[in-house]
């Protein structure tokens, strides 16, 4: 029915969206972390450091996608909260076994000890799932009361036909180029101290490429989703979230070419065990810079709207 539709869309928006802010809050934690206790100097540092970042950071998770999910209706707000709480660390936590099981069978010494794993998971158990539950309760009573800038027409009105390059799927396709190109130069430093195994220690400049990154993404999200305003088509909402979202697709792309060009790795091993992470990275980013642009849109839809006077 449509109301379920209505419900399963808000869900997966309020998902995305505490997931998102989420990650962007663990990651300019990672950096400062980085910045001034210099992380790099021990090896496993980064990752032991990351990990626990992010279970610190399930509140935001919760508080976010809680008051998202309320504020765009949603009543099965238990249910939302145990799939955000378990969704970037079902999929992590899938793509780890996944790299294990072929490293075990390849006799690696990058196979993972099952006394890791079991720690990794109870962490997701027990540390992470209570705190986005408590973040939840936090952001349904504080700011999960809908507040509509003005009064809502119930019946969609037909969208005119438009230009192709107006259509939203060109502006999904086409959003995450100027966010791509923005951070085009430091992902391949990444890449190389990941990949080449060189020492990264430039976190401050990556500080700024980061600020930079969410200055691009909200300012042409913003841009795309007033010119699709303007062709009368209200369907802002995804078509903002996946066309900032799309920047992690092109570092896919460009994962893809650095491994063809700038790795040498071959064998199924070494393959998976790259493209599965590099997903993996590749997803949070898309997911963290689709917060990004859906939040600053549904700020900005909001004010513009607030102006209009409606008898």
């Amino acid at each position: 029915s449509a109301s379920r539709k209505d419900e399963t869309s808000s869900g997966i928006n309020a998902e995305y969206g505490g997931t998102g802010c989420q990650l962007a809050l663990a990651a300019i934690a990672l950096i400062l972390l980085a910045v001034f206790e210099k992380l790099w100097t021990e090896r496993g540092s980064i990752l032991s450091t990351a990990i626990f970042v992010y279970a610190a950071t399930a509140p935001v998770n919760g508080y976010c996608g809680g008051a998202l999910y309320s504020q765009l209706g949603g009543r099965r707000w238990i249910r939302q909260c145990l799939v955000g709480a378990s969704f970037f660390p079902g999929i992590v936590c899938s793509t780890s076994f996944l790299i294990n099981f072929i490293a075990i069978s390849y006799h690696s010494a990058k196979a993972i000890p099952f006394t890791t794993m079991i720690a990794v998971a109870a962490i997701c158990l027990f540390i992470i799932l209570p705190l986005t539950m408590v973040g939840a309760v936090f952001g349904r009573n504080i700011s999960g009361t809908p507040q509509p800038p003005c009064r809502i027409n119930p019946v969609p009105r037909q969208i005119p036909e438009k230009k192709w390059f107006m259509e939203p799927s060109f502006i999904m396709f086409t959003g995450g180029i100027l966010p791509f190109g923005s951070v085009f130069i430091e992902m391949y430093f990444i890449f190389t101290s990941f990949w080449a195994y060189k020492i990264y220690y430039v976190y401050g400049f990556m500080l700024l490429v980061y600020l930079i990154l969410l200055v691009v993404t909200v300012c042409i999200t913003i841009v795309s989703i007033y010119f699709l305003l303007n062709s009368e088509d209200y369907r802002w909402q995804w078509t903002s979230f996946l066309s900032a979202a799309s920047t992690g697709f092109y570092i896919y792309l460009y994962a893809i070419y650095y491994f063809i060009f700038k790795t040498k790795m071959y064998g199924l091993f070494q393959t998976v065990f790259y493209f599965a992470n590099m997903f993996v990275f590749s997803l949070g980013f898309g997911i963290m810079c689709g917060t990004f642009g859906y939040l600053a849109c549904r700020l900005f839809i909001y004010k513009i709207y607030a102006t209009v006077k409606i008898d």
